[in-house]
């Protein structure tokens, strides 16, 4: 009898991987505002420090619910037939389609990762990641996709048949691609939300979106934001290292494929799809984490590092001097019942205060 197992996290395509400590100021003029909600199939949460109205709290949830509604439903959703996203994937072939601002600096930030990563990184990657069942209507496959079925969607994933006029602000693809941004767009929420912020006088701030973070400033009382890395492994959360932002302005971002899954007849299928061989990745490898400036940076990489595996993307991270933390399946314990660890330099300054 063949056995299907499904296990995912509460965003679709992508894993929230970072417990957020919340914390309140008391006895001082500035404190902690707090505003949540939805966006881009997840939650967001975002914590600023300030002595502001009621007034000036409300208009700025309405302002950041405005702007992060516009770039979902407008932009990059793949869920929402009339956004801009969907209607480039319906677009025929050789067409020029008008691009906006948002959609282009995405595209062309995806081109330089993709190029960086060999191939590993591919927004264009929809066919194979619907073909697997992890796109937007997750319609679960019964059976493991054949070799014909994966070679078909092979013919219409590369980043070299989508074009991007930037001095136009046109673009169009020369096969029926299908775009899917989810690697990249919500990291990118997170830096328009940031320099928003930034551009308001906010001095002091934690953004979180489905996962990808950026903070700036302090707390009350001169402390740092604190992150949290979860523990890659199904089931409870649990904390696994956490992080010091010292006040920097720095945005984190990390992918793993413990909690997005399903099971066939006992073998286990990632929802992270190597575009080079059209299938689920089966490495080490089973968390990565990036700090950058950039949200939407660090987002598509660490999507890039998880595609690749350890040996690569370290590699990789030391040619181009990032901030990396991998956390891999022990050699010995391929059941997540061990884990090795490796880090940059870089990012062992943010291990401790």
């Amino acid at each position: 009898m063949t056995e299907i197992l499904r296990r995912h996290a509460f965003s679709i395509t992508f894993l929230s991987v970072f417990v957020l400590f919340v914390f309140w100021a008391s006895g001082t003029d500035e404190e902690i505002h707090r505003f949540s909600g939805f966006t881009m199939g997840t939650s967001y949460e975002l914590q600023i420090v300030g002595a502001y109205s009621p007034d000036q709290v409300q208009e700025l949830a309405d302002q950041l619910e405005a702007l992060l509604g516009r770039l979902d439903k407008d932009v990059f959703s793949t869920y929402s037939s009339e956004s801009e996203l969907s209607r480039f994937n319906r677009h025929e072939p050789g067409d020029p389609f008008s691009a906006s601002q948002e959609l282009i600096e995405v595209l062309l930030l995806a081109r330089q990762v993709s190029e960086q990563s060999r191939g590993a990184f591919d927004v264009t990657i929809g066919p194979l990641v619907n073909l697997w069942g992890f796109g937007p209507e997750l319609a679960m496959p019964e059976r493991v996709p054949s070799e014909a079925a994966i070679a078909e969607a092979m013919n219409n994933v590369g980043f070299d048949y989508l074009v991007i006029d930037e001095s136009s602000g046109a673009i169009s693809k020369q096969r029926e691609i299908y775009v899917d941004l989810s690697a990249i767009a919500k990291g990118y929420a997170v830096d328009v939300v940031g320099s928003y912020l930034s551009s308001l006088g906010v001095g002091s701030y934690f953004l979180e979106i489905g996962g990808e973070l950026k903070m700036t400033g302090l707390k009350p009382g001169g402390e740092s934001w604190i992150p949290a890395i979860e523990s890659p492994e199904a089931g409870e959360a649990r904390i696994y290292a956490i992080i010091f932002s010292r006040g920097e302005t720095v945005a984190l971002a990390g992918s793993g494929d413990y909690r997005n899954y399903f099971q066939i007849d006992g073998q286990r299928y990632s929802h992270e799809i190597d575009p080079r061989t059209g299938r689920p990745i089966s490495h080490r490898l089973a968390a990565a984490y990036v700090l950058d400036e950039s949200a939407a940076r660090a987002d598509a990489l660490a999507t890039a590092f998880m595609i690749m595996g350890l040996d690569e993307s370290k590699r990789l991270a030391e040619d181009l001097g990032l901030a990396v933390y991998f956390i891999s399946k022990n050699e010995n314990e391929r059941n997540n019942e061990g884990f090795d660890d490796y880090y940059s330099p870089a990012f062992a300054e943010y291990l401790s205060e």
